[in-house]
């Protein structure tokens, strides 16, 4: 491994960090209320938070006190509760205590990682050079992709499934916020 790539990945360790340190805080005040929701309410607030955070961009301010950075934060976590959700299905009430929720996150960001890092192996660090703003586009094309193979039931005949757009909107995120923290140093 690189050192650049050795980097990339204690960055993107660290800020996945402070994404799980929100998760668990909210687990605190909520408990696990998500687990009601269908992977396509997922889906759709993730949307929100990515539809946000290009208006934001084309605006060039926002009126509402939380920056570009809370919606990252929102599109990592509610990515990672979207595979747990496909993994587990979604329930009438909350049925998970928070140390299981706390496993599951672990074990779905940790393998969302592992994927990046194959990846930025084979791409050779190229997110480095593209825009926050492209990285948007890329997140809400992956949202509509994800809604289309929703609206197919999960059918698809060549493309990727429904979580590993998941893991895709979730890498995006976090190269985002890293570039974020980068650029504020």
């Amino acid at each position: 491994m690189t050192e650049q790539a050795q980097r990339t990945e204690l960055q993107c360790r660290a800020v996945l960090q402070s994404c799980r340190s929100l998760f668990e805080k909210k687990l605190h005040d909520y408990g696990t209320a998500w687990r009601i929701l269908r992977p396509e309410s997922l889906t759709d607030q993730i949307y929100i938070k990515a539809e946000r955070i290009r208006s934001i961009q084309e605006k060039g301010q926002a009126q509402v006190n939380e920056g570009i950075d809370s919606e990252l934060i929102g599109i990592v976590n509610y990515g990672i509760i979207g595979m747990i959700q496909l993994s587990l299905g979604a329930v009438s009430h909350p049925d998970l205590d928070i140390s299981e929720a706390l496993t599951l996150y672990d074990k779905y960001a940790e393998a969302t990682l592992q994927l990046m890092l194959a990846k930025n192996h084979d791409y050779g660090e190229v997110w480095r050079n593209m825009r926050l703003s492209s990285m948007i586009d890329i997140i809400l094309t992956k949202i509509y992709r994800t809604k289309q193979i929703e609206d197919n039931r999960g059918q698809t005949f060549v493309s990727e499934g429904i979580e590993a757009n998941y893991m895709d909107m979730v890498n995006y995120a976090l190269f985002c916020l890293v570039q974020l923290a980068e650029n504020e140093q």
